[in-house]
C-alpha cells in the first residue's frame, strides 16, 4: 500500500518528521541538559531487501529500540543504529564514562527512544488528525539481519516496503545517523496512506 505515496506525500511526511524532531530537541535538552540537534535529511520508501543494507549489512552489529504503536493505526516503530553510533549517543548522555551497555545506559537509550517516537507520532497525529500511542520501548543488540527479520515478518505478506525516516544526531562533539522504521500493521497501512494523501 505504501507504493501509493507520491513525492508530495513523502514531503508531507518529512515535514511532520521535522516538526517531531524540533519538539524532540527540546525534550532531549530537558533530559540531558545538553544541546542535541536532530535533522531529518530524507524520508524514503525502502524495499525490505535493502533495509538490512541500509544498516550496514546483515552481520553489522546494531542496536535496536523497538516500540509497538496503538491507536487509530497500529504497527511497529524501530530506531536502529550501528553499535558505534549508539556508543556515541551514550557518550553524549554520559560524557567521560564507560561506553558499555549497562542497565543505566540501556535505560537512557530507551528514554531517548521514547522521546523520539512520541514526538514523531504526536507530530504525525496532529497533522493527520489521528491518535498514535507508543508502547514502552524494548532494547536489543544483535546482527542487523536478526533485528530486521523480527519486524518484517508481520507485514511482508502484504507489502514489500518500509517507510524509513533517516535522522541525523549532532552535538558539539559528535554526529551520527540513526534510522526510524515505521512499519504499520497490514490493516493500518491504508489508514496512514489515505490520511497523508488527503493532507
Amino acid at each position: 500500500m505504501f507504493f501509493k505515496l507520491n513525492e508530495r506525500d513523502l514531503d508531507s511526511l518529512r515535514e511532520m518528521s521535522n516538526i517531531g524532531a524540533g519538539n524532540a530537541v527540546t525534550a532531549l535538552h530537558q533530559m540531558t541538559k545538553k544541546v542535541i540537534m536532530l535533522e531529518v535529511p530524507q524520508v524514503t520508501l525502502l524495499p525490505f531487501s535493502e533495509v538490512v543494507e541500509r544498516l550496514g549489512g546483515p552481520e553489522e552489529e546494531v542496536v535496536g529500540l523497538f516500540l509497538r504503536v496503538y491507536g487509530d493505526a497500529r504497527g511497529n516503530m524501530l530506531i536502529a543504529m550501528s553499535k558505534k553510533s549508539a556508543e556515541q549517543l551514550i557518550d553524549i548522555l554520559f560524557p567521560g564514562q564507560s561506553l558499555v551497555f549497562g542497565e543505566m545506559q540501556i535505560s537512557a537509550l530507551k528514554e531517548v527512544a521514547n522521546i523520539l517516537c512520541s514526538t514523531y507520532l504526536n507530530a504525525m497525529g496532529g497533522v493527520l488528525k489521528k491518535i498514535f500511542i507508543p508502547s514502552i520501548p524494548s532494547f536489543s543488540i544483535d546482527m542487523a539481519q536478526a533485528i530486521v527479520d523480527l519486524l518484517l515478518i508481520e507485514i511482508a505478506e502484504v507489502s514489500n516496503q518500509a517507510l524509513v525516516i533517516e535522522t541525523f544526531f549532532k552535538s558539539r562533539d559528535n554526529s551520527f545517523y540513526g534510522h526510524f522504521f515505521l512499519l504499520p500493521d497490514p490493516a493500518s497501512i491504508k489508514v496512514i496512506t489515505d490520511a497523508v494523501s488527503k493532507n
